[in-house]
């Protein structure tokens, strides 16, 4: 982006708004972020964010701060059907750009490890678990709001590795994987194990909300990966990596639930969520440098 703009982001101190604020600033742009507390407000200072305090809950500071800005990115929790609504009202009529975070999750098929072939794009028809209904809704919501004259962008990464830059700097998955490996000195995976996840470094998903900041059409939809892997292979890469003995372990899906829960067991553990990204390479001219969550495990557990 060339034009410096005032921006706004939710999830300013969480692993994917603290990693886009982050690269917003330094591409000297004025960024405001939401925040909790007043240590976490004194510490987005120092990196040059001008912090709002409050929760997605407040909803007359999120309209204030929304409206006050160029453009507005939520990254804090894409199952928030209030927040994302206060945030379109704020921008209602106004043509400016809502870039609004959703997961690919809502393709994951709940396969207990089993393997799908499926692979998703934006522009056809997806099966929707019921569980997966509202974040689905909240998207299709946004999307709509251009009817309301907001210029809505619904960004949909898939599972995300590498270190982040804001103050949250780990993801989910993949750190999880790691701490359980550790707590039992073997790593897991649920059933087979031959479920497969699309994934995507920190680094390129940033790249990808900055191009889409400048260039994204009203009303887009964009899957966001570059490459995919089996849990299995996660496992079995991590385990090796950590100088375990033996091989990893299979979990049953109600074992595993009882060390993620239902919601990270089902989705983020046993499910396929196979997603391309053809649309944002071509329209946003996004060119990914990272392909393989594999490599990227073998250098950092060797650290």
């Amino acid at each position: 982006m060339d034009q410096q703009m005032k921006i706004f982001l939710t999830g300013t101190s969480g692993y994917i708004g603290g990693s886009i604020a982050a690269a917003l600033v330094a591409s000297e742009h004025t960024v405001s972020g939401l925040c909790r507390s007043a240590e976490k407000a004194k510490l987005l200072k120092q990196r040059g964010i001008e912090p709002v305090i409050g929760t997605l809950s407040d909803e007359k500071l999120l309209f204030e701060a929304a409206k006050s800005a160029d453009a507005v990115v939520n990254a804090a929790d894409a199952d928030d059907p209030f927040a994302a609504e206060i945030l379109l009202q704020a921008l209602e009529g106004s043509e400016k750009k809502l870039i609004h975070t959703s997961g690919s999750s809502i393709v994951g098929d709940r396969a207990a490890g089993e393997y799908s072939s499926r692979t998703f794009q934006e522009d056809i028809p997806r099966p929707i678990r019921f569980e997966k209904i509202g974040r689905v809704a909240v998207d299709t919501h946004v999307i709509e709001g251009v009817n309301r004259g907001v210029h809505s962008v619904v960004m949909c990464p898939c599972l995300i590795y590498g270190y982040g830059a804001g103050l949250h700097r780990e993801s989910i998955q993949v750190p999880w994987m790691i701490a359980v490996a550790k707590k039992y000195q073997q790593a897991r995976y649920i059933g087979k194990g031959e479920n497969i996840w699309s994934t995507v470094h920190i680094d390129d998903l940033v790249n990808a909300y900055l191009l889409a900041l400048e260039k994204a059409p009203a009303e887009s939809f964009f899957f966001l990966e570059n490459g995919e892997a089996s849990l299995k292979a996660l496992s079995e890469t991590i385990h090796r990596e950590l100088n375990f003995n033996g091989t990893p372990q299979t979990w049953t899906i109600e074992e595993a639930v009882q060390e993620w829960g239902q919601e990270a067991a089902h989705f983020a553990f046993g499910s396929n969520s196979r997603v391309r990204s053809d649309k944002a390479k071509n329209l946003l001219r996004w060119i990914p440098n990272h392909p393989s969550v594999i490599d990227w495990l073998k250098k950092t557990l060797n650290l």
